[in-house]
C-alpha cells in the first residue's frame, strides 16, 4: 500500500504544478502534448495487449465484460460523479476547467493500464513495489500535463488509483492460489486492450465507453477459480 500512496501523492503534486503553469502554455501546445500522450498511452496498450497467450480469452473477457458494463452501465455513474466534482468545484461551468472529463480520462488511464494492474499484483503478491514505482515516474509527468490541459479535475484521480490499486494490492494477497501467471497475463491483455481505446478516444478518433468494458478484467479471475486458465 505504501507505493500506491506515493503514486497517488506523486499525482496531486504533478495536478498541482500543472494548475499553476496552464496559462503558461499556449492551446497548441496542449493540444499537440494531449496528441502525443494518447500515442504513447496506445504504444503501452499495444505492447500489453501481447501478454495475453489466448485470443478467444481476450474475446471473451471483453465481450461479457462489455455486456456487464452496459447492464450496471459504469459510465454513466462514473461520468455522474464527474459532473458532481464539477458542479461542487465549478460552479457549473463546464467549459472552464473541464473537471468531469479530467477526472474521468485520467481515472481511466491511471487504473486500467497493464502497469496498474501487474504492479498493484506484485506488490500483493511478493512485495515488490518496482512496477508501481515506475508508474509513478510516468503518472508525475502524465498529470502536470493532463492538469494543464484538463484542468483541475485530474487531482480527483489520485483517489481512485488509492482505492483501486490498493484494492488489487490488498485482494492479491488473499487470492495468490489464484492469480497464476495465465491469469494474470490475460488481465493484462484485456487491460491494456482498454488503455488503446482510451488513447483513441484521446485523438478524438472514437468515442468508446472504456469504463463499461472495465468488468473484462475480472472475467480471466473467474476462469481460473474454474480452472479454465
Amino acid at each position: 500500500m505504501i507505493a500506491t500512496l506515493i503514486n497517488s501523492g506523486v499525482i496531486i503534486l504533478g495536478c498541482i504544478v500543472g494548475f499553476f503553469i496552464k496559462g503558461g502554455i499556449p492551446e497548441r501546445f496542449n493540444k499537440t502534448i494531449m496528441n502525443g500522450l494518447a500515442l504513447c498511452a496506445m504504444f503501452i496498450g499495444f505492447s500489453g495487449a501481447l501478454e495475453g497467450k489466448n485470443i478467444i480469452i481476450t474475446i471473451v473477457s471483453m465481450s461479457v465484460g462489455a455486456f456487464i458494463g452496459e447492464l450496471i452501465d459504469i459510465d454513466k455513474w462514473i461520468n455522474k460523479l464527474g459532473d458532481t466534482l464539477q458542479n461542487k468545484f465549478n460552479k457549473g461551468n463546464r467549459n472552464e476547467n473541464k473537471i468531469a472529463e479530467g477526472f474521468v480520462t485520467s481515472s481511466l488511464l491511471y487504473c486500467v493500464g497493464a502497469m496498474s494492474i501487474v504492479g498493484a499484483m506484485q506488490a500483493g503478491l511478493s512485495g515488490n513495489y518496482d512496477t508501481i514505482y515506475a508508474k509513478t515516474v510516468l503518472d508525475g509527468v502524465s498529470s502536470i500535463i493532463f492538469s494543464a490541459s484538463l484542468g483541475i479535475g485530474v487531482i480527483f484521480s489520485s483517489v481512485t488509483v488509492l482505492i483501486y490499486q490498493g484494492g488489487i494490492t490488498l485482494c492479491a494477497s488473499f487470492l495468490s492460489g489464484i492469480l497464476s501467471q495465465p491469469v494474470i497475463a490475460e488481465m493484462t491483455a484485456v487491460g491494456s486492450l482498454m488503455i488503446v481505446g482510451l488513447g483513441l478516444n484521446l485523438l478524438e478518433a472514437t468515442d468508446i465507453k472504456i469504463a463499461n468494458l472495465l468488468p473484462g478484467i475480472l472475467v480471466p479471475i473467474i476462469l481460473g477459480i474454474f480452472g479454465i486458465l
